[in-house]
């Protein structure tokens, strides 16, 4: 078992009227398709799950509106905790288990 939590988020409505305001293309985000999966300090209770999703949701919140969109300019100003919650299903798992034998590797970093 991993020393990490899982966050999952899911567009919800606002963030599907921003996306369909950007263009008229009737292309939109998929709430049933599969999402991103963040890795977030290890948490045992639904206090420290909150402590985890308040310092990861920034960044969070700014890789999905990157993911659909990358002209910072159109996205929502002054984003909130509050905001984040209506943009987004947030799903939190603490348990996280690796079955597989190779290391870990952040790709980003290579």
């Amino acid at each position: 078992m991993l020393n990490r939590g899982v966050l999952i988020v899911r567009p919800a409505r606002p963030f599907l009227e921003w996306a369909a305001g950007l263009d008229d293309s009737g292309v939109l985000p998929s709430i049933e398709g599969e999402q991103t999966v963040y890795l977030v300090p290890e948490f045992e209770d639904d206090d420290e799950a909150e402590e985890s999703l308040s310092a990861a949701y920034a960044e969070v919140f700014e890789r999905e509106l990157y993911g659909w969109h990358t002209d910072e300019a159109d996205w929502p100003q002054n984003r909130t905790l509050a905001m984040f919650r209506q943009w987004f299903t947030i799903e939190m798992h603490s348990v996280v288990e690796d079955l597989c034998a190779d290391e870990i590797v952040d790709d980003e970093n290579e």
